[in-house]
């Protein structure tokens, strides 16, 4: 982790100090090429606007005499710039100076021939005698379309250099500045990016190694926070799937011990039975007629309990067919009351039945609303052993609504939120004396969701269950399509 940091350091380091130093210097240039020639074209424009004004106050001059002299002189104390008069040959021919060292000098013959046209010169003049670089502006002298000549007007540049100089200078300054705050800036980012990533590779290192409740304590609102509050969601939901999956596991353990159960236990009464017949030790018929029908009765426990996975593993891959017909739920009860009246009536239980005479179809397998009914009977059966059981029917809306309600020990809170669960049984202390495997209330979840239905469970230990089953009513026209 601190090769990461370090590598982090040198990375922000040396991105930063570029970003600065590239930003900085091509702004500087940037700067300093558009201040030069700003600076160059306002001061040429100033000029040009100067020289106008002396054409404008010599033009009726085409003779230079000592009044035009004195007119320029006084124009030079106005302008602070230096003004000199040529004539059509490009000859000077007056100076706003007395010293007239200059008077005779040729200017350039482009400039005299550009300037004779009528056109204005804003460029660096050449001039005889001049070695000092000189901004100059220079236009025809003269009035209307007369030109005398031209007229010129110089200054020199060395005040733009300086400035040109002292503004790269500051730019080197700020760079440096900038280098120098970057640096710590940088070396303060690095710092507060790092801290948190070691604290994330710590948690994530736990994580890793199956410690799923680590958590990142990482506050920062950042980029950096989001990810600590990511991987502190994702260990919860590890934490979560961890927690499933030994719930799952002691679930396939416990059903794999009930199966068990169940199954050796008619295996073992069948094994015996057949092997004291095997022996001839049953002379008598009607001691063998017992022993086969407990054998029989074997069997059939053994078929539900096979034909339950069957249908679990049919309704898990959605494997399982419907064949929905309109069908009349009151029929479907009756059958199913009598049905388990008798083996109600061994434990001293009475079914009731309460339906109104017209009830809605519903469009459903006759089957399965069938097999859901009997589940839900026959788990009334074995949780009750003296009371009353009590099957009713009821339109509400658009549903058709049955309800399965005994007076047996009810269900815990606890057991309310798991019975729904696969191979989940709330009577284990009483599981020899209750035969199941806890995989007949899962079978009735999903047959009665795979009608579009919903059931519920409202239960009080001591007081009774009450199973209710919505299914959607068919009305009329759904009959007749």
């Amino acid at each position: 982790m601190m090769g990461m940091s370090k590598s982090i350091f040198r990375r922000l380091l040396f991105s930063f100090l570029a970003t600065v130093l590239i930003g900085l210097g091509f702004s500087g240039i940037l700067i300093s090429f558009f201040a030069k020639e700003y600076i160059y074209g306002a001061q040429k424009e100033t000029m040009l606007r100067q020289a106008k004004k002396v054409n404008a106050a010599i033009q009726d001059y085409s003779e230079v005499n000592q009044l035009l002299i004195g007119t320029l002189a006084l124009l030079d104390e106005s302008f602070d710039t230096r003004i000199w008069l040529f004539d059509s040959n490009g000859k000077i021919v007056a100076t706003s100076m007395k010293d007239e060292v200059f008077t005779g000098k040729s200017v350039a013959r482009s400039i005299a021939d550009s300037v004779l046209q009528g056109k204005n010169a804003v460029s660096e003049l050449k001039i005889e005698g001049l070695e000092d670089p000189m901004l100059s502006v220079a236009i025809p002298w003269g009035k209307g379309e007369k030109v005398y000549g031209g007229i010129i007007l110089h200054a020199p540049i060395e005040g733009v250099e300086r400035t040109f100089a002292h503004m790269r200078e500051t730019i080197l300054w700020a760079t440096l500045f900038g280098v120098l705050l970057s640096t710590a800036m940088v070396s303060y980012v690095s710092w507060s990016i790092s801290k948190p990533l070691r604290t994330i590779e710590r948690a994530t290192a736990e994580i890793g190694r199956g410690n799923y409740t680590e958590r990142v304590k990482v506050d920062t609102a950042d980029e950096i926070g989001d990810l600590a509050q990511t991987i502190n969601t994702l260990a919860g939901r590890l934490e979560r799937v961890e927690q499933e999956r030994h719930h799952l596991e002691q679930v396939r353990n416990d059903f794999l011990a009930n199966v068990s159960h169940e199954l050796r236990t008619p295996l073992t009464a069948m094994q015996g039975f057949l092997e004291a017949l095997q022996d001839g030790l049953v002379e008598e018929e009607e001691a063998r007629q017992k022993y086969y029908a407990v054998m029989y009765s074997e069997t059939l426990h053994i078929t539900r309990l096979v034909d339950d996975l069957m249908d679990l593993m049919k309704l898990e891959n959605n494997e399982l067919a419907l064949a929905k017909f309109p069908i009349d739920v009151g029929g479907v009860i009756d059958k199913v009351v009598l049905a388990f009246r008798p083996e109600a009536e061994e434990k001293g239980v009475e079914i009731l039945v309460e339906m109104p005479e017209k009830l809605p179809k519903v469009y459903a397998d006759k089957d399965r609303i069938a097999q859901i009914m009997k589940n839900l009977v026959k788990n009334a059966i074995k949780f009750t052993d003296e009371g009353t059981i009590r099957l009713s029917a009821r339109s509400e809306a658009e549903w058709v609504e049955i309800s399965v309600a005994d007076s047996g020990v009810g269900i815990s809170a606890d057991d309310q939120e798991r019975i729904w669960e696969r191979f989940f049984k709330v009577d284990r202390g009483r599981s020899k004396k209750n035969k199941g495997t806890g995989l007949g209330l899962a079978i009735v979840k999903e047959l009665v969701e795979l009608h579009d239905g919903e059931v519920t469970l409202t239960s009080e230990p001591g007081k009774g269950s009450t199973f209710s089953v919505r299914l959607p009513a068919m009305d009329c026209e759904r009959m007749i399509s």
